[in-house]
């Protein structure tokens, strides 16, 4: 009995040692920028390698090759709006950041392949979405930890710094607020939109609330729209057969199903065809 006991025990704590696992601080820890600039959203993911004593750019980073600009899996940064970096337009999307480290200029890289461990296998100059150059700033004192943050902010713009060591390299990123200021100011002043209408016509009915108000609203919807989508006249044929006009719900049901059909979407055909029998129009 007391061997079968200390075999056990024996068991268990080789159990306990395979699962157990020891926590300790990674060497390059994650960090993570998330900063509006103007309407823009704009976010930064990379890791921190620290320099530890060591000299960077010349040594641990070599000049003229392509670096991973940081440690560990590519560093991404994501723009939620089409931006001008460089006098070049970068469109909206997540990039993996490199750049080719120099004495006297840098090559700031946006590459479409985002998904990489350091840098890719194989360079493809293809995926290269945008390329600045810009000059080095010689800094009095040393950023011990690998750094990238985007200051200066103003409402059109602002800059994507990186520093480590002894050395800044800023890149000025501009983005579209002015562009998207006024088409949001021109959308409001000019009233509701049709999908505005429709929305609140169809919270109107399921909601049970004044029918007459959701018929007024669907056919402003519909009004405004030059060849109005199936989707639309199939909430038209809903509001109007709840608000008890047979004829312009079937009317409505025809018309959303042929537009259905143009799509080639079964499933609004499906719809608009089994409600027309419902009503003795098929």
């Amino acid at each position: 009995m007391k061997k079968q006991i200390i075999s056990l025990f024996g068991f268990a704590m080789a159990c306990f040692t395979v699962g157990a696992q020891v926590q300790t601080p990674a060497a390059s820890p994650s960090a993570t920028i998330e900063q509006q600039v103007g309407l823009t959203d704009i976010s930064v993911s990379y890791s921190r390698p620290a320099m530890r004593g060591r000299t960077i750019f010349g040594n641990l980073v070599p000049y003229g090759k392509v670096w991973r600009t940081g440690a560990n899996v590519n560093t991404k940064i994501s723009f939620s709006d089409d931006v001008t970096i460089g006098g070049k337009s970068l469109k909206k999307g997540t990039y993996s950041l490199y750049t080719i480290p120099g004495k006297t200029s840098w090559d700031v890289i946006f590459y479409s392949d985002s998904d990489n461990w350091g840098n890719p296998q194989e360079w493809d100059e293809s995926k290269i979405a945008l390329k600045t150059t810009v000059s080095p700033v010689t800094l009095p004192f040393d950023i011990t930890s690998f750094t990238i943050l985007l200051s200066d902010i103003t409402n059109d713009s602002a800059e994507l710094g990186i520093m480590w060591e002894k050395t800044y390299v800023g890149v000025t990123v501009e983005v579209p607020t002015e562009e998207k200021t006024m088409a949001s100011i021109e959308s409001v002043l000019e009233g509701p939109s049709s999908r505005d209408y429709m929305s609140a016509a169809v919270y109107y009915m399921e909601a049970g609330k004044d029918m007459n108000k959701a018929k007024e609203w669907i056919d402003k919807a519909v009004s405004m729209q030059e060849d109005a989508p199936y989707w639309m006249l199939r909430q038209k044929s809903l509001i109007y057969a709840k608000v008890g006009d047979k004829k312009g719900a079937i009317e409505a049901a025809k018309a959303s199903l042929e537009a259905a059909k143009k799509a080639g979407n079964p499933d609004y055909i499906k719809l608009n065809t089994d409600s027309l029998k419902e009503w003795g129009a098929l």
